[in-house]
């Protein structure tokens, strides 16, 4: 007979299989004088503090007790409304509030999609290397992972992308490669995934952070393109969120799909959280209605440009002997690959906190857990000065651990 101590710990089977580096980093991150090149986080100074207070006392005094109220499980109606105008206006297609769920930031929306899709040993089609917050959402579900092809001439079998309970992707800027994924390519998934009766998740989280040329259409606005103007029915479901052109402690996402699938969701949701915050909905209403974006996505893009180009100056200067990678013209990030296959990113990653710095190692990024010659690097978060710090202890804890290799 189970001890009752033993019963408390035994916890579901799911849990083993997952990690704990961004735990790990976040903590670390709180040490006076640690340098976090880890998360995926804005610059915080440049959030419009004054903005928001502003349009929080605007949604009061619009809305009174209805913004601190429990709301439709589907949030705040005007703000589902207001996504929905803005996504019709992106696109040239036809959407209205019952294509739109709000959700707890994007994240929740990954989350809502393995619940209401996928069973244990479902099949998922994702692009690798995959974003490792979609993996910790869909975890729990314990799907079985295939990689996604955008290659035109290699493409993804007909009977592979049948078999998926749907296919993840993030063409604008990929998290964590940086990755800008060519027209042609987009289209090209897009009459495949269509064909095969599969849905295809389009998670857009950096479509604003658009640094250099600018993006091109996405899978959803290809798809209206194909369909014509009537009330949007296809495959493609939408992620967005205010996160990176605001703020993202507003917690403010979305998903924009066909109507039947979004009720799905939302049954889906109500296990989770009953009901969102109407009040941060209702302050959101009020930021887009302001156009708040506007003017404050500019000064964002300045500011990330600069912080780029400085990163990719010291990184070639310092570690440009032992690991290589693009430039990015988007996004968040900078992915490097070993020069030398031998690097272990997974154990530099230990050694590079003891030099008082992080990085995400790649194995995060991999269903299985195998690709351990990368690592993913946030250029948005620090000042160009700090960065060059964290880098240079990159370099040291590069050497000393090559030392204790050899």
């Amino acid at each position: 007979m189970a001890s009752a101590e033993s019963t408390r710990t035994r916890w579901a089977g799911w849990i083993a299989t997952s990690n704990d580096v961004t735990g790990q980093f976040l903590a670390a991150a709180d040490q006076p004088g640690f340098v976090s090149l880890a998360g995926g986080l804005p610059a915080a100074e440049l959030y419009p503090v004054e903005a928001v207070a502003a349009a929080s006392v605007r949604a009061l005094e619009r809305w009174g007790g209805t913004a601190l109220e429990y709301g439709p499980c589907e949030g705040f109606p005007a703000l589902r409304k207001a996504i929905a105008e803005r996504v019709s206006l992106a696109t040239g297609g036809t959407f209205h509030a019952e294509h739109v769920l709000l959700t707890t930031g994007a994240m929740q929306g990954l989350d809502l999609l393995g619940k209401a899709l996928v069973d244990p040993g479902d099949l998922i089609v994702a692009q690798f290397p995959t974003y490792l917050g979609a993996l910790d959402a869909w975890r729990p579900r314990m799907p079985r992972y295939e990689r996604l092809s955008w290659d035109p001439r290699h493409p993804n079998t007909d009977e592979q992308l049948r078999a998926a309970r749907f296919v993840y992707a993030v063409p604008n800027f990929s998290n964590p490669t940086g990755v800008l994924v060519p027209r042609d390519q987009r289209a090209a998934l897009l009459e495949r995934v269509a064909r095969s009766g599969s849905w295809l998740v389009e998670d857009d989280p950096y479509l604003v952070l658009q640094l250099d040329d600018p993006v091109g259409p996405g899978l959803l606005e290809l798809d209206v393109a194909a369909r014509g103007d009537r009330p949007y029915d296809g495959p493609v479901v939408y992620c967005g969120t205010l996160s990176k052109s605001i703020a993202p402690g507003l917690r403010i996402g979305w998903m924009v799909g066909e109507p039947g699938l979004i009720r799905m969701l939302a049954l889906a949701k109500q296990c989770s959280d009953l009901s969102s915050s109407m009040f941060t909905h209702a302050v959101a209403l009020e930021l887009l209605e302001a156009d708040v974006e506007a003017a404050h996505v500019p000064a964002i893009l300045a500011c990330y440009r600069e912080r780029r180009d400085a990163m990719h100056d010291v990184l070639v200067a310092e570690l440009g002997e032992w690991f290589t990678g693009d430039r990015p013209s988007g996004g968040m990030f900078f992915w490097l690959e070993a020069r030398r296959g031998a690097i272990d990113t997974d154990a530099l990653y230990q050694r590079a906190l003891r030099e008082g710095v992080a990085f995400v190692p790649s194995s995060v990024f991999d269903p299985h857990g195998e690709l351990r010659t990368a690592m993913r690097l946030n250029f948005t978060r620090n000042e160009p000065d700090v960065m060059a710090e964290g880098v240079r202890r990159l370099a040291r804890a590069i050497r000393g651990y090559l030392s204790e290799e050899t």
